[in-house]
């Protein structure tokens, strides 16, 4: 092993002795001591089905570690399931684990001065969280994706999580019956796994692919199968030989990789989460990429995949015709992949791909061929305008209109926005915005998929657009912009919005603008009032005083004050 292991203080001197007794109470033996101490980043839990299978994923990767040689020590880190949260006042604290994931992962690490680290994950937050992690502390890593879910069914349709969520719309339009309500919801999620789309835990897996940083072919795994607990075995065997080279994170997380990994979620159609997640993993990276890049490969790159929630398909049967990998190999056939990448396997991108086909399978409706994609550019495009002046991140592909507008029906709430759909107070025609719910406001910057589903569910969802300073499920489509800076509760123009002030929401022109003058909304700017903080002391005080704007991935380490 390299000669500056970090854990080799605990054999040198008397003084170290203390430390020796407390680790043969560990397992250790004589022989132990000198060996690389890894660390193993335990999502399990049975909070979610996202993380209840990730117990046994583990288990087998520190079996592996052991077998190669080093001495692995587990530690659990949290999860917040999205899914069950959503709508209500729980969601607020799902970006903020994703700091409190990160904050672990590094504070054991570095606390206990492990030579490497396996990261699991399985809900959305898990993915970007332990990365960040790995950012800040900088020695051989790899994550491990705990895979994801098989699709439910119900009467010949395939479900996922987004199904009964939408299935509340139609019961409540009257377009659903009891018995079909309750027949979505006791199939949607059979068993465990991270929701089945192509939403934002198998879309931020696919992306650490992309960048190197898990094993290729890994991403898209069922985490029912066997195949996942193979994976982790030998992520682990990985990872010793990574420890053994000195590859390091921030060696692998390029600029180059991140241009990778944006390149592959607008080939996938994937959540626009991914924008707030990789710009947050980039700041920890100390890697010089923003929203204005996105725009940039957006441009270039197809969306070849025909996934949920926009499409058919559920991500398991993605997999079973070639996963990210086949998507990264055509995009590396023409151009659009930096292959000369580096990986934490020790090979390029572009020899890890060698044996991958150029182009998909004939005999499937998935992956599209290059010269046929679901649509020309990117879905995730960055609107600005005088209601964005930093920018906006809206899902443009799977719209019938790419324009609107309209007039506002304005709320300061997810929960004002959810009662008046279910009351039908939304039209066809309006823009809907949803505001003080950005990441200071919230705090927390609460995913809409309840609202959106539920308009989605109604007929309205290609009629009505939204638009929010909060985020977005994975799972969300249809005319939305999320992630609206700046935000209302720091004077952002999405906070002086009144009721039917005209809304225009291009998607061609990349434009998200109130028609009203300048005037007018410097009069309304200077009758504008803070309102008081929601929350005074917990976690969620903590991080709204820290919390940076979200066109900087809403970071709480941004240029901060000592």
């Amino acid at each position: 092993m390299a000669d500056n292991k970090r854990s080799k203080v605990i054999t040198q001197g008397v003084e170290r002795t203390p430390n020796r007794a407390m680790l043969r109470a560990t397992g250790f033996r004589d022989e132990d001591f000198d060996k690389p101490i890894v660390g193993v980043g335990n999502a399990h839990s049975t909070i979610t089905p996202c993380n209840m299978g990730i117990g046994a994923m583990a288990a087998q990767a520190a079996e592996a570690l052991r077998a190669a040689g080093t001495m692995p020590q587990s530690f659990g880190t949290i999860t917040i399931s999205d899914g069950i949260s959503m709508g209500t006042e729980g969601m607020k604290y799902s970006l903020v684990s994703r700091e409190v994931i990160a904050d672990s992962i590094e504070t054991v690490c570095n606390g206990q001065r492990m030579d490497g680290v396996l990261a699991t994950g399985g809900c959305d937050k898990n993915m970007p969280g332990a990365m960040i992690g790995i950012a800040r502390l900088n020695i051989p890593a790899i994550f491990v994706y705990g895979g994801t879910i098989k699709p439910g069914h119900y009467k010949d349709q395939d479900l996922t999580i987004v199904s009964a969520f939408e299935a509340v719309g139609q019961y409540s339009a009257g377009n659903l019956s009891d018995e079909d309500l309750l027949g979505v919801e006791r199939n949607a999620c059979p068993g465990a796994g991270s929701c089945g789309g192509m939403y934002t835990a198998n879309t931020m897996s696919s992306a650490f692919e992309a960048m190197g940083m898990s094993l290729m072919g890994s991403s898209t795994v069922s985490a029912v199968d066997e195949e996942a607990k193979t994976v982790a075995a030998r992520a682990a065997e990985v990872l010793v030989d990574a420890i053994r080279h000195q590859r390091l994170p921030r060696d692998i997380m390029t600029r180059e990789a991140f241009e990778n990994a944006f390149a592959v979620v607008m080939a996938l159609g994937g959540s626009t989460n991914a924008v707030l997640h990789l710009l947050a993993i980039a700041n920890a990276c100390e890697v010089d990429f923003s929203i204005d890049d996105v725009e940039a490969i957006r441009n270039k790159v197809p969306v070849l995949c025909d996934l949920k929630p926009s499409g058919t398909y559920v991500t398991s049967q993605f997999h079973e015709v070639g996963g990210t990998p086949q998507v990264m190999k055509m995009l590396l056939a023409r151009g659009l992949l930096h292959g000369d990448c580096m990986t934490v396997a020790g090979k390029s991108i572009e020899e890890l791909l060698a044996d991958v086909p150029a182009d998909p399978p004939a005999d499937q409706n998935i992956i599209m061929p290059f010269d046929k994609p679901l649509y020309d550019r990117g879905h995730l495009a960055i609107l600005r305008g005088n209601l964005a002046e930093e920018g906006a991140v809206a899902k443009v592909t799977g719209i019938k209109k790419r324009q609107i507008t309209g007039p506002a029906r304005v709320f300061d709430s997810e929960e004002e926005c959810m009662q008046a759909i279910l009351n039908d107070r939304v039209k066809a025609g309006d823009v809907v915005v949803v505001r003080y719910e950005g990441p200071k406001g919230g705090p927390g910057m609460r995913e809409m998929l309840a609202p959106t589903s539920a308009l989605i569910g109604r007929g309205l969802g290609d009629s009505v657009g939204l638009i929010t300073d909060g985020r977005f499920s994975g799972g969300t489509y249809g005319m939305v912009v999320g992630h609206v800076a700046p935000e209302a509760y720091v004077g952002g123009t999405i906070g002086l919005v009144q009721e039917d002030d005209e809304i225009t929401i291009d998607a061609d022109r990349n434009l998200l603008q109130l028609n009203v003058s300048d005037e007018e909304l410097q009069r309304r700017r200077s009758a504008w009032n803070k309102p008081e903080p929601r929350y005074r002391r917990g976690v969620l005080a903590k991080y709204a005083k820290l919390v940076s704007s979200a066109c900087f991935g809403a970071v709480t380490d941004k240029d901060l004050e000592l």
